[in-house]
């Protein structure tokens, strides 16, 4: 057994004051430098493979827990960007209507509904009052959407579009008009008419309900819409994350992989194509970058110029591992604090609700997710303040409509691990 050599080791990043430039820069340094000594073990475990057919044991080891420290580091530096980049809600931004701001902390804190009532009869609102809660002032429900945007991975990627009404229903041509060449003097003859059909994106309730003291709504000094929409970010993201993955449409958006999928050369709309490993449940033993070229050509060039790779962080480090032929690693840190990590040259985002590495599992997906992919938010985030249901706490009822599906079929290619 060959002796150990002595890499230096990687420490887990301990989460400070969580938002400092300073921390946030330190802790980007260590992650590079873990990725260094990463390279340097997983170096010496694919010289001992070629050396011997098997690599140390010790020195698998050693990768493995490199490796998991890096996730680990990695994951705090999310944490702390996403921290930093939290902003303001701006009390006395002139943009803000500051009689409707007035009115809903006053509902909030007080429970006092009469200005509220005033306000949303005056803007012809669909508020119910207390039976459907009352909209929140237009700068938190940016706020809100902002946060969802940088926590919510597919969100981040896709297309977003703001609706008034209950469903989205888009258009799309199945064949276009007849066209040909004809000379100048030839007679034009009537060409045929686009067959179209249309794609539906309705719209479901998403909610989540914090839960506030009496203590905490008497301070002054609490922002309450700041309070609000950092409570209930996480519970949107975390139920968003999920539905655009795997949704089934009842009574959530439809998620990407919910859609039935197709043998990339059989392809056809209303499917999502994949490209098959060929072995059940892994990459293959030879050349395993070779099927993650094959996917990424897959996609049309038009789509590939702003294509980005969607996997959980357990597939992610095993992509890692891989080097081209070149001797060079196809996963590539972050280039600058607050960047992506690539794979091959394109963005990869990270999505915990995508499947494991598994027999026939479509655990990668890589394309174009502003055009293949869409988000729909109705306009309105509302708050019903219910101090009656959980005594002594006063309970938010914050809801808000967010729909989803594919728009784009040719725009999303998945990654099989099977045959």
């Amino acid at each position: 057994m060959q002796e150990e050599h002595n890499l230096p080791e990687t420490k887990s990043v301990e989460i400070k004051a969580l938002g400092g430039a300073h921390d946030v820069g330190e802790a980007f340094d260590e992650f590079m430098s873990a990725f260094d000594t990463f390279k340097q073990a997983n170096d010496e475990r694919l010289d001992q493979i070629e050396k011997r057919m098997s690599p140390d044991v010790l020195t698998v080891e050693k990768v493995e827990r490199i490796n998991r420290s890096l996730e680990e580091q990695k994951q705090t530096l999310d944490q702390m960007l996403l921290k930093q980049a939290r902003p303001s809600l701006g009390r006395g931004s002139p943009a803000v209507s500051l009689e409707h701001k007035n009115a809903f902390e006053t509902y909030v804190r007080r429970g006092d509904e009469q200005a509220m009532r005033g306000i949303e009869a005056k803007a012809h609102s669909y508020g119910s009052g207390p039976d459907g809660g009352y909209l929140v002032p237009a700068e938190l429900e940016t706020q809100i959407g902002m946060r969802l945007a940088r926590l919510s991975p597919i969100r981040s990627i896709a297309s977003v579009r703001q609706v008034s009404g209950a469903v989205l229903k888009k258009p799309f041509s199945i064949s276009g008009p007849a066209v040909g060449w004809v000379g100048e003097k030839d007679a034009r003859p009537e060409t045929a008419s686009a067959t179209l059909a249309e794609l539906q994106f309705p719209t479901m309730e998403l909610y989540a309900m914090p839960a506030a003291t009496a203590s905490l709504l008497d301070d002054a000094a609490v922002d309450v819409e700041q309070w609000i929409s950092a409570e209930v970010e996480t519970a949107f993201a975390e139920q968003e994350g999920a539905a655009f993955i795997t949704g089934d449409g009842a009574n959530k958006p439809r998620g990407l992989l919910n859609y039935s999928t197709v043998a990339e050369a059989e392809w056809q709309w209303g499917r999502l194509g994949y490209i098959a490993t060929g072995v059940a449940g892994a990459l293959p033993a030879t050349d395993a970058s070779d099927v993650l070229i094959d996917l990424v050509y897959s996609l049309k060039s038009g789509y590939r110029q702003n294509a980005n790779w969607v996997m959980n962080r357990k597939t992610q480090s095993t992509l890692r591992k891989l080097k081209d032929r070149d001797g060079n690693y196809l996963w590539q840190p972050p280039a600058a604090v607050g960047a992506k990590a690539s794979l091959m040259g394109f963005g990869l985002v990270e999505a915990e609700d995508m499947p494991d590495i598994a027999a026939d599992a479509t655990a990668i997906a890589f394309g174009d997710f502003a055009r293949g992919y869409l988000v729909v938010d109705r306009t309105g985030v509302r708050v019903l303040r219910d101090p009656y249901s959980a005594k002594p706490y006063v309970l938010f009822y914050t809801t808000k409509r967010v729909g989803g599906g594919v728009q784009d079929f040719d725009a999303i290619k998945l990654l099989k691990f099977g045959a």
